[in-house]
């Protein structure tokens, strides 16, 4: 099974956003798994598992006791470290065409977590998702809302203007009382509990220039970047295939040739390469689903009605013959377990 991660850089610029908040960092660490020193190397290269990130913010969070923990503009644009990515973004020519190349970078900064850019329908710009992926626990709201807020603080960087987002929707529900907190982080009231944490930028916005074009250092750190999802496998085939496999699952069953295009190969191209990795097509597609099952049956706020259609079946009856492949055991008593396991590493 994949071990999904976040990078040091990523972890470190989180335990310092609450050492800025006042929170004790090394002990929320510790409690979490996470050795806070080895992120604090200037150069570590170590990388996080994504469920202790999220661990990481149920302490913190339980510790703050106060709602809205990393709902602060400031902080997270200060704190929010992408690190590498963040130099090749300034060096590009814009936003837009920035993004292009984060949809697949962002597995540098975690390969947890997927960036989408999609253009909106009625043609007043781009939406701009993030989703997570390969937790066994759920993910805190807090987690997910940071990220969000980081990217939007990202833009406003690079660009050296603060926009303002046409429309914000968020996974999480409604939270008590806590709308002009939103309001002031994100410039505008997000739409809860929706299908993806997504925001909408306009036309001008992402391809305003960025003011720190460099066409030679956008080229330096585009290279960079590539080394270094090299080192992390991201450029195998079987890596691309399983991503795009995520991005498109919850529509239905996707055919091989369809992926291939989305990765602008063909068919046969694609089983090629494939072939010379020693792995099938099904295969990463069967992986993929068991990857996503832990993590959505983990979710009890998902039916199994719901966990079927996101992993692309037709049916409840093929989740519930998967699973007993997967697990030795139908979708429902595996929930459970995860379930009564939860209960030791709760905060």
């Amino acid at each position: 099974m994949t071990q999904r991660t976040s990078s040091a850089a990523w972890v470190r610029g989180i335990a310092d956003m609450f050492a800025a908040e006042g929170l004790p960092a090394a002990e929320l660490c510790c409690e979490a798994g996470i050795d806070l020193p080895s992120l604090q190397q200037p150069q570590a290269q170590s990388r996080v598992d994504v469920d202790r990130v999220s661990r990481l913010w149920e302490v913190a969070a339980a510790r703050h006791g106060r709602p809205g923990l990393g709902l602060d503009r400031d902080l997270a644009a200060r704190y929010g470290n992408v690190d590498l990515v963040g130099y090749a973004l300034a060096s590009g020519p814009n936003l837009l065409v920035g993004f292009e190349h984060l949809q697949r970078q962002m597995a540098l900064i975690s390969d947890a977590t997927l960036f989408e850019m999609k253009r909106d329908p009625r043609g007043q710009g781009y939406w701009l998702a993030l989703s997570h992926i390969g937790a066994t626990r759920p993910v805190p709201r807090q987690r997910i809302e940071f990220a969000v807020l980081t990217l939007l603080t990202l833009c406003c960087w690079l660009t050296r203007r603060d926009l303002a987002p046409l429309a914000m929707e968020l996974t999480t529900p409604p939270p008590p009382d806590e709308e002009a907190r939103y309001r002031a982080a994100f410039g505008l009231l997000p739409r809860f509990g929706q299908a993806a944490n997504r925001f909408l930028l306009s036309d001008a916005d992402l391809t305003a220039p960025i003011p720190t074009h460099n066409p030679g250092l956008w080229a330096l750190h585009e290279r960079l970047v590539e080394t270094e999802l090299d080192q992390l496998g991201q450029t195998l085939a079987s890596a691309k295939v399983r991503t795009e496999i995520m991005r498109v699952l919850h529509r239905g069953e996707p055919r091989r040739e369809d992926i291939a295009a989305r990765l602008n190969l063909t068919d046969r191209t694609l089983q090629r390469r494939l072939h010379a990795e020693s792995v099938s097509y099904q295969q990463l597609l069967d992986d993929t689903r068991r990857e996503l099952a832990r993590q959505y049956l983990a979710d009890t706020h998902r039916s199994l009605a719901e966990v079927a259609d996101l992993l692309g079946f037709a049916d409840q009856s093929n989740l519930f013959r998967a699973c007993k492949r997967w697990f030795g055991m139908p979708p429902g008593q595996y929930r459970a377990r995860v379930q009564q396991a939860e209960p030791a590493t709760a905060p």
